[in-house]
């Protein structure tokens, strides 16, 4: 079973139902105080973190005094603009008592289906946990409509986590895991302690158990579980009421963990391999021995580009000799790549105008 002592990268999801007050609508600052110093502690141990945070929208329904009825969308809009100031400052504020940066990274579906918005939300998540950031992902309420939007943030967290390549997903729910039935009308109902296979039988079993203020009911979580597993990403569900919440699944509290099918790395790199390159990267000798060894691909070590391809898109590499070495998602459109053929890495920006956007291909971003 997985253990959050393994965990190297961690995205934790917090929905509004915890974070705010059912009553009264205000921040549970207690609350976020002790997962402040959860993670932490978890960031003192070298595990990155990000928080995927729902709440906006209800801080911000408070704020502008809005009824407790359902919103139409430009009321919903209005409160998470708000709502978003306030959730980010009171995440600054927990997080900094404790000497964390933070960042606000707002989200919409779009992000993740358009291919250059994927690779950029990527690369901005990797350079903030680089920094030694937290970043507080939330869905952008404010311009998303209903056909971009998430409409949950269990799949939109199990997103982020595949798209920052977290190898494990916690789900703070008001559950303590997948149950066999609903527990609240069920009193036969069994938890799962762990779930290897998302089989037909345990999609069956899932309800709909949304409650109060959070939207989420057991079957996005198990959408959840699926597009995290699928990509290597260990997940989590456990109840999160109660201060110190990850200190407390760390000390054996219920939860059910869905196992991950390989690692994060791994399925990332077999995805790429199964894509249909756009085009061709021919490089020199000194840039293949360097690829063989675990290197990026500079530009100083390509010697041509062919085919029409974007930001993003699959390009094979081959040597001189026409060998293929493998294939990679290029940090260049073809017209920009051909360009800058040969250039070390501080000639780029005279060639192109923009700074260099590090190597042609990430050895992240590279199959053989």
């Amino acid at each position: 079973m997985a253990s959050l002592s393994d965990a190297k990268r961690l995205v934790i999801k917090i929905g509004s139902a915890l974070l705010v007050d059912r009553d009264s609508g205000a921040l549970r600052a207690a609350w976020l105080e002790a997962l402040a110093e959860d993670v932490a502690r978890l960031r003192v141990r070298g595990t990155d973190v990000i928080l995927v945070s729902s709440g906006s929208i209800a801080l911000g329904r408070r704020a502008l005094g809005l009824p407790a009825k359902e919103l139409s969308l430009e009321q919903s809009q209005a409160a998470a603009a708000v709502g978003q100031i306030k959730l980010a400052g009171a995440y600054e504020r927990a997080l900094s008592a404790h000497d964390l940066k933070t960042a606000q990274v707002l989200v919409t579906l779009e992000d993740s289906e358009d291919r250059r918005r994927y690779l950029n939300s990527r690369a901005t998540l990797e350079q903030l946990l680089t920094l030694g950031v937290v970043p507080i992902v939330n869905e952008n309420d404010t311009v998303a409509t209903d056909e971009i939007r998430y409409g949950d943030n269990d799949r939109m967290a199990a997103q982020v986590a595949v798209t920052a390549g977290a190898d494990q997903l916690i789900l703070l729910s008001d559950v303590d895991g997948f149950y066999s039935a609903n527990p609240s009308q069920d009193a036969t109902a069994q938890r799962f302690d762990e779930i290897t296979a998302i089989t037909p039988e345990i999609e069956a079993m899932a309800g709909d158990a949304g409650s109060g203020l959070s939207k989420g009911g057991m079957k996005t979580k198990l959408m959840a579980a699926k597009s995290a597993t699928a990509a290597g990403c260990d997940m989590a569900i456990t109840e999160g009421s109660c201060l110190h919440p990850i200190s407390a699944l760390e000390n054996g509290a219920a939860c059910t963990w869905f196992t991950a099918q390989g690692d994060p790395q791994q399925k990332r790199k077999a995805w790429i391999a199964a894509m249909k390159p756009r085009g061709q990267v021919v490089v020199d000798a000194g840039a293949a021995r360097a690829l063989g060894a675990g290197s990026s691909l500079l530009a100083a070590g390509v010697t041509a580009i062919s085919g029409r391809f974007g930001r993003g898109d699959p390009v094979e590499v081959i040597d001189l000799a026409g060998q293929r070495l493998g294939v990679g998602l290029t940090r260049y459109d073809a017209v920009d790549a051909a360009k800058i053929c040969g250039l070390r890495t501080g000639e780029i920006e005279a060639a192109l105008g923009y700074a260099a956007r590090g190597p042609l291909i990430h050895r992240d971003d590279m199959a053989f």
